[in-house]
């Protein structure tokens, strides 16, 4: 059997933070396998592209998903983040 998925890793960060937007860096890297500073990468591009925004909540972040933003594939252009965590995932953030 490959390794591959049928998700890139910000897809999989995207439905972990959807069940809890209070995991760690430590956390969302045990959750996908990949590295804690791949983490803090897809975390930037995530956060940069609007997809996703971060504020403090004492030591530790809160991740906020953007649901009504767009996939970026052309083949999923129709659909929206929303629709990706609430057929894969737990939608919880707005």
């Amino acid at each position: 059997m490959s390794d591959w998925t049928f998700l890139s890793h910000h897809g999989h960060v995207l439905l972990a933070l959807s069940e809890n937007p209070d995991l760690t860096i430590d956390q969302l890297a045990a959750i996908t396998g990949v590295t804690p500073r791949s983490i803090v990468n897809i975390l930037g591009d995530l956060e940069r592209d609007g997809y996703l925004s971060k504020t403090k909540s004492g030591r530790r972040n809160h991740y906020d998903i953007s649901l009504q933003r767009g996939l970026r594939h052309a083949t999923s252009s129709n659909r929206t983040v929303g629709d990706l965590v609430s057929s894969l995932g737990t939608a919880k953030r707005s």
